[in-house]
């Protein structure tokens, strides 16, 4: 032991202090039970904004990693990150967040059969905050459109297993190391690094429980045409507006686990409606789970 981490141990086990140590590249784990591993891929964007359908995506990264099914991640891979010069100036305060300048970007495009091979040979796609990722990513390609997706910051229970919170920083903190922040590459090795580790109470790597939740089905509800009087009661129970321009109803709506989709209907049909009311109700896959498509 070198005389930093003699130091680092001697202030941890003090009790008095925490130690973070930055972020390093995972060794890779040799795993003897002979299962064959699977391919998952890590993505971070940056952008312009927040809205896919205005904004643009200056910076990609994908970082590979190799997974058996019970989620021990055993092998990472080099990154792919590329800048992309959007139609416009980027906005002073997203510099501000990531670093990113015009200047950085200046004359670079993101190239998207490289994306394509490498999406190609995935079979997750995993983000943290999927939901927003993979809308810009799904219309820079449509490579991740037929891939499954999995969130490691909504499908793992981070609360429930002792962190205050769900973002990156946060997390990363709470598992006692740093990283340099808001740059795609750096958010995406945090990410796998996070996954690999053993969460703070079950003791379980972090991409078991994503895998657990990615597989299961769960149900969106619509609510269409509810009662307008009633719309603060189905936005306190976690329902949503959906007043975009899209193919979907322009009405309130949930996301329910697979068992408590009998019960959801149940609450519309005698608090919300009524009456025995037919409901629009969609199955969601990790296929399309987090998309503009779902």
């Amino acid at each position: 032991m070198n005389d930093l981490e003699a130091m680092a141990e001697q202030l941890r086990a003090s009790g008095e202090y925490r130690v973070q140590r930055r972020l390093q590249l995972r060794p890779r784990i040799n795993d003897s039970r002979g299962a064959p591993t699977r391919l998952g891929l890590l993505v971070d964007v940056e952008t312009t904004g927040l809205d896919p359908q205005k904004h643009e995506i200056i910076e990609l990264a994908m970082v590979p990693f190799s997974y058996l099914p019970d989620g021990l991640i055993c092998d990472v891979g080099p990154a792919f990150e590329r800048f992309h010069q959007p139609s416009s100036p980027i906005p002073p305060s997203i510099t501000r967040l990531t670093g990113i300048t015009d200047a950085m970007v200046a004359d670079q495009r993101i190239d998207c059969e490289a994306v394509r091979t490498l999406v190609n040979g995935a079979a997750l796609i995993v983000a943290h905050n999927a939901n927003f990722d993979r809308r810009f990513l799904e219309r820079l390609s449509d490579a991740f459109v037929t891939k499954p997706w999995a969130c490691s910051m909504s499908q793992v229970d981070w609360v429930e297993e002792g962190h205050e919170g769900v973002k990156l920083a946060y997390l990363a903190a709470g598992a006692g190391f740093f990283y340099n922040r808001h740059r795609a590459a750096h958010d995406c090795r945090a990410t796998i690094e996070l996954l690999a580790s053993p969460l703070p109470t079950s003791g379980v790597p972090a991409m078991r429980g994503l895998l657990e939740k990615a597989r299961r089905p769960s149900w969106r509800i619509w609510a269409e045409n509810s009662p307008f009087d009633l719309k603060d009661a189905l936005k306190a129970r976690g329902y949503r507006w959906n007043g975009d321009e899209n193919s979907n109803p322009r009405a309130w709506y949930i996301d329910v686990d697979d068992g408590m989709k009998e019960a959801e209907i149940a609450f519309l049909r005698q608090k919300i409606y009524l009456r025995d009311v037919e409901l629009l109700v969609r199955e969601i896959t990790a296929y399309t789970r987090f998309s503009d498509r779902a």
